[in-house]
C-alpha cells in the first residue's frame, strides 16, 4: 500500500475579497483585491497583480492563435492588508468586539475588517 502524505493547511491572514498591497517582488506597491486563496500552497490570487502571458495555439483550422494574459498566484507572505480610509498597509491582530465575536483588526489604524 502506498502511504498518503498528510496535507498541511496554513493559516491565512487574508481572505477572499480583502484589499491588499503587495510588499515585495516585481509588483511591489500595487494594490488589489483578493480573488481566490489557495490554502494548501499558501498563495493568493490578486486582481491586477502578477500577470503572466500564455501563447495559445489555434485549435481549429482557420482559427488564429492568441496571446492570453492572466493573473498568477503569489505567496501570501508577500501581501499586507490595506486600509482604504487611511491609505496605509498594516499587519493584523485578532481581538474581540462588544458582542464577543473574534474579529480581525489592523494594527496601525485600529480599523476592524470583519
Amino acid at each position: 500500500m502506498a502511504k498518503t502524505k498528510a496535507v498541511t493547511r496554513y493559516k491565512m491572514h487574508v481572505k477572499k475579497g480583502d484589499t491588499v498591497q503587495v510588499i515585495s517582488g516585481k509588483d511591489k506597491g500595487k494594490i488589489g483585491e483578493i480573488l481566490q486563496t489557495l490554502q494548501k500552497e499558501s498563495k493568493v490570487l490578486v486582481k491586477g497583480v502578477n500577470f503572466r502571458t500564455k501563447h495559445v495555439k489555434p485549435q481549429q483550422e482557420g482559427e488564429s492563435g492568441q496571446i492570453v494574459t492572466s493573473e498568477a498566484p503569489i505567496h501570501s507572505s508577500n501581501v499586507m492588508l490595506y486600509s482604504e480610509k487611511q491609505k496605509v498597509a498594516s499587519r493584523i491582530c485578532y481581538s474581540f468586539d462588544a458582542d464577543g465575536r473574534k474579529v480581525r483588526m489592523l494594527k496601525k489604524t485600529g480599523e476592524i475588517i470583519d
